[in-house]
């Protein structure tokens, strides 16, 4: 439900004041049993509920894209959506008004249409080797479902520091780099020392037995030198996605 236009309404007198006080009763949140959606989200927090695909049946995604949709909601993000669900989702939703994309990489889910970014500035998105690249692409296509402009630095590693060094001018005309390694964890801490943009740190499970899942980039990672480095935890793509769409919109 968009508020602005209720109270517009009202205003107008197209709606009574007992209906938009029945609505906005109704609006905070919808039991359905499985999950309680949280229309009020959007208006809090800037950003709608997303919806983390994991654990879920595909009938119950398909459920709850349907009751966001309904209620207003322009686009939906799924995250950790397997291929199957995706196939079902396409399937029981495909229609001319409601568009369906699914990223297998990722394993993002967007209904609705991309919006034109509004951000501050670009959002760099970089890891350390192509392994890291499911994660990234969370990151990348969370930014941009959420209104961001973003650059994506593949494979630049410290292992070939040059092929760092040779995005010198989109890493320090970022407002926000997102850097994603696994194993040791070393990107973070050298692009940090390279910008004066925030840098949202994200270990990956990437990496022989030492690196233990991800524990050793992440723990390499919270113990940085360079200053304005920030850590989320291990693969989590969206969390750094949506941290960054916060700093880039921070007017």
């Amino acid at each position: 439900m968009d508020i602005r236009n209720l109270l517009r309404d009202v205003a107008e007198g197209t709606v009574s004041v007992d209906e938009a006080v029945l609505k906005l009763k109704k609006a905070p949140f919808e039991d359905l049993g499985f999950a309680k959606l949280d229309y009020h989200r959007a208006l809090r927090q800037g950003v709608a509920e997303v919806i983390y695909g994991a654990g879920k049946t595909s009938e119950q995604i398909v459920k709850i894209v349907n009751n966001f949709w309904k209620n207003g909601q322009k686009n939906v993000l799924i995250t950790r959506m397997s291929e199957d669900a995706a196939k079902f989702v396409v399937k029981e939703l495909r229609s001319d008004k409601i568009k369906i994309t699914y990223d297998a990489m990722s394993k993002i889910g967007i209904v609705g249409e991309i919006p034109q970014s509004d951000g501050l500035g670009k959002v760099v998105v970089a890891t350390g080797g192509t392994s890291d690249m499911p994660v990234a692409e969370e990151a990348a296509l969370t930014a941009e479902v959420l209104g961001n402009e973003v650059v994506r630095l593949y494979d630049v590693g410290v292992a070939g520091l040059h092929r760092l060094l040779s995005h010198a001018d989109e890493l320090m005309s970022a407002k926000v780099v997102i850097a994603i390694a696994g194993m040791e964890g070393a990107l973070a801490s050298v692009i940090g020392g390279l910008v004066d943009c925030p840098v949202i740190a994200v270990p990956t499970s990437v990496g022989y037995g030492a690196a233990f899942e991800g524990l050793s980039a992440l723990l390499s990672m919270l113990n940085s030198c360079a200053s304005g480095v920030s850590v989320v935890n291990i693969d989590n793509g969206f969390g750094a996605g949506y941290m960054a769409h916060m700093i880039n919109h921070m007017r």
